[in-house]
């Protein structure tokens, strides 16, 4: 008698858990680097904001995580005008009338492996310029 694999679960509730993931592996880098998660899934309005964080010099970084199980589709494609515009939008909302002397906008694109390491990009200052 031979045995499949059985398959991967799909689907919202696996899409979720695979999201969560993802944005535990990004929190983990960025506190690597000095920094400090100031929240998680921030929402404002009809927008979310999977990480904000504060680095040691003060900036504030507004992070879009996309997590993948593979490069077949990668953060490049998947953060568009639009969802830039809806992160600006909820930066500004989030940041209200504090004072920052620096905010800036990043993706991390999140592979996680089958053993479940994971393999992080990031693109920094993805809104400079915009």
């Amino acid at each position: 008698m031979t045995t499949r694999p059985r398959p991967r679960p799909t689907g919202p509730p696996a899409q979720a858990a695979l999201g969560r993931r993802g944005e535990d592996h990004a929190a983990a880098a960025y506190e690597k680097a000095g920094a400090h998660v100031l929240g998680r899934n921030v929402r404002e309005g009809r927008d979310e904001i999977d990480l904000i964080v504060e680095e040691p010099d003060g900036t504030v970084v507004f992070v879009e995580v996309k997590t993948r199980r593979g490069h077949g589709f990668g953060a490049g494609e998947a953060v568009t005008a639009a969802k830039l515009h809806r992160m600006r939008r909820a930066a500004a909302a989030w940041l209200g009338d504090k004072l920052w002397a620096e905010v800036r906008l990043d993706v991390v694109e999140v592979v996680v492996a089958g053993d479940g390491t994971a393999a992080l990009t990031f693109f920094k200052g993805v809104d400079e310029g915009a």
